[in-house]
């Protein structure tokens, strides 16, 4: 990584200075679900908490790791993205949720994603809507291999991310699906409010990002609803899954 983007001083939003964090860092957005991703560590410390940003680092099967939550949307996962980077984090895994927008996906799948629709704001701000947002294909091929590994059949493929969740989800007022229909045509998985954000930048910041997610809402039917016990079973599968391919990337870089 260039040492231009990395620094010794505390970071003035996720208040962590260099070396506090692992080369893998997770992303959910929901503070209660980092403690829930660090439970599943071997063994994991607190080490900051400001704003939404808390993180916690400790090891699983040997590797060092962290997770960081960074509330709803790209405009937050952008800020703890740069400076994550700037106190030495190089491998970035969203762990998330989402709704399915194809009749073959059912709550609580697995979604991989091998890229993103940018519908959101924020990578804009840094990159013309040519550029592309694409998974990092090492971080990607980990994901997959750690799924297989687990007995799970994921589904990979395009993703789409945008801000207005209100505007685009089966709690909108207004029509989500003439909103949604370009996109399901075009065999979009899912739709959520990250990724777009988070595959631009590592590209650009010379790092690795990825995301794999679970439905909890399904666009084309509604009606249906996952239990509490079914959501927490998919986090944990998904969880699971994203500490395996942190090992991979681990056992790639030896």
């Amino acid at each position: 990584m260039s040492s231009q983007y990395v620094h010794s001083e505390k970071q003035h939003h996720i208040d962590l200075v260099l070396g506090d964090v692992g080369e893998t860092v997770f992303l959910p957005g929901d503070i209660n679900r980092a403690k829930f991703i660090a439970e599943r560590f071997d063994e994991a410390k607190l080490i900051a908490h400001k704003r939404q940003y808390i993180t916690y680092t400790g090891t699983y099967k040997g590797v060092r790791m962290s997770v960081t939550s960074t509330g709803i949307g790209c405009p937050a996962l952008a800020i703890a993205l740069e400076e994550l980077i700037k106190v030495g984090a190089k491998n970035f895994i969203r762990i998330g949720t989402c709704g399915a927008m194809q009749k073959y996906i059912r709550l609580g799948d697995i979604i991989i994603a091998s890229a993103a629709v940018r519908g959101d704001g924020t990578s804009r701000e840094y990159f013309p809507l040519e550029y592309p947002a694409v998974a990092d294909f090492y971080v990607l091929e980990a994901l997959i291999q750690a799924a297989e590994a687990r007995t799970v059949k994921p589904h990979v493929g395009i993703v789409r991310a945008h801000d207005a969740f209100y505007a685009e989800s089966i709690l909108a007022e207004s029509d989500y699906l003439l909103r949604d229909k370009p996109w399901i045509e075009s065999n979009v998985l899912s739709v959520e409010n990250e990724s777009s954000t988070l595959f631009t930048l590592t590209i650009v910041r010379k790092c690795r990002g990825g995301t794999i997610l679970t439905p909890v809402g399904h666009h084309l039917f509604p009606d249906e609803m996952i239990s509490t016990e079914e959501l927490k079973k998919a986090i944990e599968l998904e969880t699971l899954i994203a500490l395996d391919a942190a090992v991979v990337l681990a056992e790639q870089k030896k």
